[in-house]
């Protein structure tokens, strides 16, 4: 994209810590009004874009425009594994693809999660098998191009707990899906976790790189040793695995510095468990941490 109309990125936010609570999820219109609440009142102005079931893109954008925000890029998670009905997932992507794409999106993260064994022992790469990982690879293929029909282009999305953790992994998954149909989201706290540096990863695919998660977090958890037998669920309850931006151990000057010069996606901020009991105040700290060390060098408009 050339720099006369290339967007500049922006700040967003999502109020994962809002809808998801102690492990239960509840993504009621109450919980998301509190979340647009705070964020308007904090200065937020881009929201993750999840559409309610059975609310329009029409209505989505009107509600969250009541609050000042627009849509940023979503996620389509699932296993991706032998555990699926292939055909209804594709069918449900193709339902959250058109969502977006009705919301002006044009991308938007697809992750793989919540592979049983990898959540009993995060961000080690746990159970891998190679038969398993080429079937996810075939599924996320075909999701791409489903994606594609629809006028959104997929990135992948790393997380601990699903088939593509490592940055072995993530490096396997962009060598084996053409770049035509797959990008690449980076969550740096996920990447960090999971033994790796998040700038080198980003810095080796920036040709490709189409979103990002802004997430940092603590020292606590990274030596596998210190999480023998803690699951990925009783690491983050503790509040030492997720940290606040500029709180935690994640070279963000780095990450930064290895980002495409014609970056035009958002950076998004992202605390699924905040360090602290107040949330207001995680996603405060946050906004505070993004304007001194993104808009104020020019990062972000």
């Amino acid at each position: 994209m050339s720099e006369a109309v290339r967007r500049t990125p922006r700040l967003a936010v999502n109020p994962i810590s809002y809808w998801l609570v102690n492990g239960r999820v509840d993504k009621s219109k109450e919980v998301f009004d509190a979340a647009f609440r705070d964020f308007q009142a904090i200065g937020y102005t881009a929201v993750k874009a999840d559409i309610p079931d059975g609310m329009s893109a029409t209505d989505y954008l009107d509600w969250i425009g009541s609050y000042g925000l627009s849509p940023s890029v979503s996620l389509f998670s699932s296993p991706l594994d032998e555990t699926i009905d292939i055909a209804a997932e594709l069918e449900r992507a193709r339902a959250f693809a058109g969502a977006q794409a009705a919301l002006g999106m044009d991308r938007a993260m697809v992750s793989s999660m919540l592979i049983k064994a990898r959540m009993a022992a995060p961000g080690t790469g746990a159970d891998y098998r190679q038969d398993r990982f080429d079937l996810c690879l075939h599924h996320l293929g075909q999701l791409c191009e489903v994606f594609a029909h629809e006028g959104i282009h997929a990135v992948l999305h790393n997380h601990i707990g699903g088939v593509f953790e490592t940055a072995d992994e993530v490096d396997a998954v962009m060598d084996g899906i053409d770049a035509s149909l797959l990008g690449l989201g980076p969550d740096t706290g996920h990447l960090r976790w999971a033994g790796a540096d998040p700038a080198v990863v980003i810095a080796r695919h920036r040709d490709r790189v189409g979103a990002i998660h802004i997430k940092d977090v603590f020292p606590d958890y990274l030596d596998p040793v210190a999480r023998d037998g803690v699951s990925y669920f009783a690491a983050q309850a503790s509040k030492r695995l997720w940290a606040e931006p500029g709180y935690g151990v994640v070279d963000f000057d780095a990450v930064v510095a290895a980002m495409p010069d014609d970056y035009d996606g958002d950076y998004m901020i992202e605390v699924d468990e905040p360090s602290i009991d107040d949330r207001y105040e995680s996603v405060r700290r946050s906004h505070e941490w993004a304007v001194r060390c993104l808009h104020d060098r020019g990062v972000i408009r």
